[in-house]
């Protein structure tokens, strides 16, 4: 098992920057890239739990929490590497929300969380691959792995009676990792892939890919893209040539944005995304529609309960420092302890300082299984009129 949960001596458990003014938790996101529509509501999600502690007072004695924004670019890793070593040296963050996308998240936290010592809880970056990193205990993510989404995607798929499918995916660790595990699942349930084939982001034209993806046949095509980027360009190529007309859609796929641009082009088609019916899911889409920004968009509920892991993770080691509070997130993420659901922060504090437990279940239904990670629901929807429908959960 990676994780290695310490535990926490007494005298550790008040740290130099736990009784400061302030901290600040650094956020990193795509701001700009190719899921850089669905990453503003993600970044307020995260703001919206750490005001609400602000305003509660109650984090170790009235900290006020500063949120910090950093843009990973979603597939630079570069540049995810420079802007989180920024946050961390300069900035002085004590956890990041983030990154968002696996390949910059899987970067970060080997060229910089684990040098430094930085929690990092990532609300987006769903690539098997890091349910295996070495992370030293510092890296959860709210959103479950795509080994999870694989299966998922079988379900749906076999559900609604398809029998053969081909798969494009963006060339990257996300990308590769969910179209693999997409085959993998439909192959054991009995489907059949006729494809399995990358393309890159920032073509200006897609009917070659389109082409081999069509030579090859399926009754759906899969693409295991980004909706401001390649798969918006493969669906878009699709649609022109009569190649495909039903698609299935993953989390990457998932956002208005996409509709806006192909409209009742791709009606028929169907998707999924991380997301529960549960009572936490109903009151933070509440919560967001009064802060101004929509509760119901891809991982911004997640982004939520990253922030709200790590203060409350905080709260109940009595430090601000990372390397004390990181054995505390799968603690206050998991039951025993009294349910905590979005808007009850405070009351999550309070049980805290009084020395009682709590089990998180905020916005996204959380529990974290071995490695730090999500167990995993998710909206399964339909394109219905040019929209988003939810159909169920699973």
């Amino acid at each position: 098992m990676k994780k290695f949960l310490l535990a926490t001596a007494a005298t550790a458990l008040f740290t130099t920057g736990a009784f400061a003014a302030e901290v600040k938790i650094g956020i990193i996101l795509g701001f700009t890239g190719p899921i850089e529509s669905i990453t503003p509501a993600m970044a307020d999600g995260a703001e919206l739990a750490m005001a609400e502690v602000t305003k509660s007072g109650k984090l170790l004695g009235g900290l006020t929490v500063v949120p910090v924004r950093g843009d990973d670019l979603c597939i630079d890793s570069a540049a995810a590497i420079a802007v989180m070593e920024r946050l961390v040296t300069s900035d002085k963050v004590a956890a990041i929300v983030g990154g968002d996308c696996s390949g910059v998240t899987g970067a970060m936290l080997q060229n910089v969380a684990r040098p430094n010592g930085i929690v990092m809880i990532s609300p987006s970056a769903t690539s098997p691959a890091l349910s295996d990193a070495e992370d030293d205990g510092l890296f959860f993510r709210t959103a479950p792995s795509d080994a999870r989404q694989g299966q998922v995607v079988s379900d749906i798929l076999n559900s609604r009676g398809f029998k053969s499918v081909a798969i494009t995916y963006t060339n990257n660790d996300y990308g590769k990792g969910l179209a693999d595990a997409i085959q993998a699942s439909f192959e054991k349930d009995g489907g059949k892939v006729t494809i399995n084939t990358a393309h890159e982001d920032g073509k200006a034209d897609y009917s070659a890919e389109v082409g081999a993806l069509a030579s090859a046949g399926g009754e759906v095509l899969v693409v295991a893209g980004y909706l401001d980027q390649g798969g918006k360009g493969i669906i878009q190529a699709s649609v022109d040539s009569g190649a495909f007309s039903v698609f299935e859609l993953p989390d990457g796929m998932i956002g208005d944005p996409l509709l806006a641009s192909l409209g009742h082009a791709i009606d028929g088609s169907f998707g999924q995304h991380p997301g529960t019916d549960s009572p936490g899911a109903s009151s933070y889409v509440e919560m967001a529609k009064v802060a101004g920004f929509d509760g119901t968009s891809a991982f911004s509920p997640e982004s939520y309960d990253a922030a709200a892991l790590i203060m409350l993770a905080m709260a109940a080691a009595k430090s601000t420092d990372s390397q004390v509070f990181k054995s505390k997130v799968m603690d206050v993420a998991n039951a025993p302890g009294e349910k905590i659901y979005p808007g009850e922060l405070g009351k999550a504090l309070d049980i805290i300082n009084a020395g009682g437990d709590i089990d998180y279940v905020g916005a996204s239904a959380v529990e974290l299984i071995g490695p730090g990670e999500s167990a995993g629901n998710y909206r399964e929807v339909d394109v219905i009129d040019g929209k988003f429908v939810t159909k169920q959960y699973r």
